[in-house]
């Protein structure tokens, strides 16, 4: 069975482990604290960062690399589109959440809140946190202009950049940080997303010290 090292809120494990439920990959949860920077766990990655797959013998890590492997060794269901545009899309959208988003939005709120008092790094910083909440709206307008052109935010059909924004947004849902009344048209694709069997898992996720909102894992919110 394959082995997924990972942080429970953590954008980038959450995002490798939709792809590996939407396949239907068995996989172990080891919760890993990176920043403890275990001998054993620099082992697997020098880089001391979540997530780190180990499956068919190999230890990956980078969740953009480990998604683009999973898509290929398992092209079915289909996470990625056949032409080279498309997929360049996909691409495009991925990195937009991964780079843009984690860094205006994520990085400023669920960092903030959470993983610093997780790591005992002090307290969160006021004007990150009132940036991230400014920069969010920006980004769900964004959203919302995409899937007014487009049945999914890539294109026609559910790929992997849908995977790379609900991961994202799921985790600041987890401290109520995404306001849905914003966009009818984002909380409708949030709740199409959200309903699929391969989000259980990580609707069923829990953080101590931090209990997830009445609306997190309702599925009609």
């Amino acid at each position: 069975m394959a082995k997924l090292y990972h942080v429970p809120l953590s954008p980038f494990c959450r995002k490798v482990r939709l792809s590996l439920a939407e396949k239907k990959i068995e996989c172990e949860l080891v919760e890993e604290r990176y920043w403890e920077k275990d001998t054993d766990f620099l082992r697997r990655n020098p880089a001391a960062k979540v997530p780190v797959l180990k499956i068919d013998g190999k230890t990956m890590a980078e969740s953009a690399a480990i998604c683009e492997w999973i898509e290929e060794k398992h092209p079915e269901p289909p996470l990625m589109p056949r032409s080279a545009e498309a997929r360049y899309e996909v691409r495009r959208l991925v990195g937009w959440f991964d780079d843009k988003f984690h860094n205006e939005v994520t990085s400023k709120l669920l960092y903030e809140r959470v993983n610093k008092k997780v790591m005992k790094a002090g307290f969160p910083d006021s004007g990150n946190v009132k940036a991230g909440a400014k920069a969010i709206k920006y980004h769900l307008d964004y959203m919302a202009w995409l899937l007014d052109h487009r049945r999914w935010l890539a294109g026609d059909s559910m790929t992997l950049a849908d995977f790379a924004a609900a991961a994202h947004l799921s985790s600041l849902d987890y401290i109520s940080d995404v306001d849905w009344n914003r966009s009818e048209i984002v909380k409708d694709w949030y709740a199409k997303i959200k309903s699929r069997p391969a989000f259980r898992s990580i609707l069923a996720d829990q953080v101590s010290g931090f209990p997830p909102p009445p609306h997190y894992a309702d599925l009609d919110f």
